[in-house]
């Protein structure tokens, strides 16, 4: 099989043998540990979570979307979306707007920061997002985004990557022109998500518009949408040709996700899934990394839906104990419950 040849933001050529390219993955001067993103989630893709998926072996963990607008900059939410302080691995921070000045000011920013590669959403299809014409709303309007891209790209000299959607909408899948404007930006890395932006997250995603951008441009590509097992990972893999996956809501409460598709990718088989004991010690190690990032008060309000999504994986942990874990109000508490419900399932 002949290698496939990658341009990263116009450096050094890396190559890639197709018979193992699901374990490399390199955005500009970084080389990633493998080919798996876990994508940027707004509420969820925070420190202690980005830590944690790669712990469990995701290669590169995008921050939660931070807003351009200067305005926001010092506000205690937008500093802790964008707060790498103990972070490991390399730091990739994703951000929002619409206008190219701000959005170039906001990449510098984070650069100064300690971000590693700034990432431009142009996917997230959130009502209050789109209504002031920002992320997915964007594919509307391919010039905006040609000078979006263009200010970004020259205002830093780290890589930048760009995630977006298959279009506006069915009668509009503009992937393709989206993703050769951004080749032509000096775009390091382009993750698409198999869904419009009038899908929001419903449907299943399609796979299709992201094979057919793989075939027209030379950077690399990372497909995104409805990932959620080892089997599926590839199968995407196969079918788009993708450089690599990124994973999203499946790794809510499931963050060895990452390790058993890397698993599966290297022996072929099924992994085994985590036992009661190491979804436990998995989930204290979560609480507490998010009591401490957060504060007590906020950390344990934050934690309330991550318990959901771990308990999800559990049934033989009836609601009503759920309920009862979701009025605790500090800490020690949350976790003492927490405790005496997997007590009772070992």
């Amino acid at each position: 099989m002949r290698p496939t040849i990658l341009r990263n933001q116009g450096q050094k050529l890396s190559v890639q043998n197709p018979a193992t390219k699901h374990h490399t993955m390199q955005i500009g001067p970084y080389k990633l540990s493998n080919n798996l993103v876990l994508a940027p989630m707004a509420g969820i893709s925070d420190r202690p979570f980005r830590n944690l998926c790669k712990q469990f072996g995701a290669g590169l963990a995008v921050s939660e979307m931070v807003a351009a607008n200067p305005a926001l900059r010092q506000h205690h939410k937008t500093q802790l979306k964008a707060n790498h302080h103990g972070e490991t691995g390399i730091r990739s921070v994703q951000i929002l707007g619409t206008d190219p000045q701000q959005m170039a000011e906001a990449a510098r920013y984070n650069a100064e920061q300690g971000a590693n590669i700034i990432d431009i959403n142009m996917g997230c299809p959130a009502k209050k997002v789109c209504s002031v014409a920002a992320g997915s709303a964007l594919l509307k309007n391919e010039a905006l985004v040609k000078n979006i891209l263009d200010a970004v790209v020259n205002a830093v000299d780290i890589p930048v990557t760009l995630k977006i959607r298959t279009g506006w909408d069915k009668d509009q899948r503009n992937a393709v022109r989206i993703a050769q404007i951004a080749q032509q930006a000096g775009i390091a890395a382009l993750t698409i998500h198999g869904r419009t932006r009038a899908c929001k997250f419903e449907g299943q995603a399609e796979y299709e518009t992201i094979k057919q951008v793989k075939e027209n441009v030379s950077i690399p590509i990372i497909a995104n949408g409805d990932i959620d097992s080892p089997e599926k990972a590839k199968s995407v893999l196969e079918l788009t040709g993708a450089d690599a996956l990124m994973i999203g809501r499946a790794a809510q409460g499931n963050p060895w996700l990452f390790k058993e598709i890397n698993d599966f990718f290297l022996h072929g088989q099924a992994p085994t899934k985590p036992n009661v004991n190491e979804i436990h010690q998995t989930l204290i190690q979560h609480l507490d990394a998010l009591h401490s990032f957060y504060g007590n008060e906020i950390g344990v309000r934050m934690a309330r839906k991550h318990i959901g999504w771990y308990c999800k994986h559990l049934s033989a942990i009836p609601r009503d104990t759920l309920n009862t874990i979701n009025q605790a109000q500090q800490p020690s508490e949350q976790i003492a419950l927490i405790n005496s419900a997997f007590n009772l399932l070992s």
